[in-house]
């Protein structure tokens, strides 16, 4: 458990004096930073304000229930000894599953903060623990290691700053918030930064109806992510080239490039798409750029562990993104018209029964970009191939409370192009040829190219007799070539 926490000076301070000059008598926000169990210690980087909702209603206010809780004199010192938070918890929630997608390895959502008095925030001890559980609970497929979270109190009467930690082992409640030493201090300027292109290839078998629930084109892949995160660990990693023989720290300053290595064993997948059971194979590869952050005094293998923890997240918030889109398509039923329908179909492949589909279709994974933050960090976020960097731009001021002024669209860098993403093919018929499904490709511009039924009856184009001419063909030649040689063997 984490026994102190070091914020950084600059950020902290600057935010501290934005609060006390505003007219706002509470406010909530993220805790970005890392917790590390090698130090015992906590690292905050930034506080991230949570934006107000979808009706324009803060994500945190004051509820008085005393009589002169309408005088619009009343200064922040002189709270009524009633008054206490309301928070809405789902709100921050999402704030922080949004959030999280844009934090790169080494750096996590570690946790919220509030901006309150004394009073406020001792009567609010229930809705702060609720909103905490909230909160991990967004972001634990994002980050399965969690286990422990923050509690930042920023009170203005007195002025002072207090911090909580408690354990998600257990239920969160008053019991567990227990306090930890707070301190303000250098934190981002000693960062070491890891970089490593990642390239993969998954074979993932596409079973027949009745023998597997995970059968839509989202569950197969968030089922081989969670296998793959296992693999993962068994990988040898080397860091500027060099294997990792010891677990000291990282002294050198620059860019350090980590390479991982599987070593040679038993392909699963190749076996598993022998099984009678299997229809179809659907082939997933790409290559990611991933990006972790080391504290100075933290060991190497936490940068490799970061790493690997990157990419399973990158992966994973892809497939979110995607989901998120299918999750706010119409129901194609309720459509009339079938080129509606049709449309509608093209957003919905995160749903796709791949064990029945008779339709080919195109797909592109958004594509990560580097969005420079603080002193000279980065924070990522994913481009989808219809959008332009501009919407990166307002997605980083609304989600990460960033000034309009520090973002230009050229320092905005694109690590990873269409061609050199997340390109992947289904190719169905493999195992049975008498599986009526096509193929599926992640790569290009989402697109789905239906079987053009009514055009070919009108040319009188037959695909199906068509490819059965050159099996006769090969059959005719064999017949004959046997009949020629045994009349020349008679002759003999």
């Amino acid at each position: 458990m984490v026994k102190a926490v070091v914020g950084e000076d600059t950020r902290l301070t600057s935010i501290e004096d934005r609060l006390s000059h505003s007219a706002i008598p509470a406010e909530v926000g993220l805790v970005i930073g890392k917790l590390s169990s090698a130090l015992d210690r906590g690292f905050v980087f930034d506080l991230i304000p949570t934006p107000s909702n979808d009706d324009e209603k803060p994500a945190c206010s004051v509820l008085e229930t005393r009589d002169d809780k309408k005088k619009p004199t009343k200064s922040k010192s002189q709270s009524s000894e009633s008054s206490s938070l309301s928070i809405d918890s789902d709100w921050v929630a999402e704030h922080a599953r949004q959030v999280s997608r844009m934090l790169l390895g080494g750096m996590k959502v570690v946790g919220i903060y509030v901006w309150a008095s004394e009073t406020a925030f001792k009567n609010s001890t229930m809705i702060l623990c609720q909103a905490i559980k909230g909160v991990t609970d967004a972001i634990r497929h994002l980050d399965s290691s969690l286990d422990e979270a923050l509690l930042i109190h920023i009170c203005y009467s007195p002025r002072r700053w207090n911090c909580r930690t408690c354990l998600l082992s257990a239920s969160i409640t008053s019991s567990n918030l227990r306090p930890c030493d707070f301190k303000l201090g250098r934190v981002l300027s000693s960062l070491k930064r890891f970089r490593c292109s990642y390239s993969f290839n998954f074979r993932l078998p596409i079973y027949s109806e009745g023998e597997s629930t995970a059968q839509t084109f989202t569950d197969i892949l968030r089922k081989e992510l969670a296998i793959h995160e296992k693999e993962l660990k068994s990988a040898i990693a080397m860091v500027d080239g060099d294997l990792v023989h010891n677990d000291e720290p990282c002294n050198v300053d620059g860019e350090h490039e980590i390479e991982l290595v599987f070593p040679f064993m038993k392909d699963i997948r190749v076996e598993a798409s022998t099984a009678k059971n299997v229809t179809g194979i659907l082939l997933f590869g790409g290559s990611i750029s991933s990006y972790a952050y080391l504290n100075a005094k933290e060991p190497v293998s936490q940068a490799i562990a970061d790493i690997r923890a990157d990419i399973v997240r990158s992966l994973q918030s892809r497939l979110d993104i995607i989901c998120d889109e299918a999750e706010q398509d119409l129901n194609p039923s309720d459509v009339g018209d079938n080129e509606d329908a049709d449309e509608i179909s093209k957003n919905s492949i995160s749903k796709l029964m791949l064990n029945s589909s008779t339709k080919a279709c195109n797909l592109c994974l958004p594509r990560r970009v580097l969005v420079p933050w603080l002193a000279g960090m980065y924070i990522c976020d994913y481009l989808q191939p219809f959008e332009s960097v501009e919407v990166v731009k307002e997605r980083c001021i609304e989600l990460m409370s960033m000034e309009h002024s520090s973002l230009e669209a050229s320092k905005i860098s694109e690590v990873e192009t269409e061609t050199s993403l997340l390109i992947a093919e289904s190719m169905w018929d493999v195992i049975s040829p008498a599986s009526s499904a096509s193929n599926l490709r992640l790569g290009g511009n989402m697109e789905r190219t239906m079987r053009e039924d009514e055009s070919k009856r009108t040319t009188g184009d037959d695909s199906g007799n068509a490819s059965k001419i050159p099996i006769l063909v090969a059959i005719f030649v064999l017949l004959l070539s046997i009949i020629l040689g045994f009349m020349l063997y008679q002759k003999d």
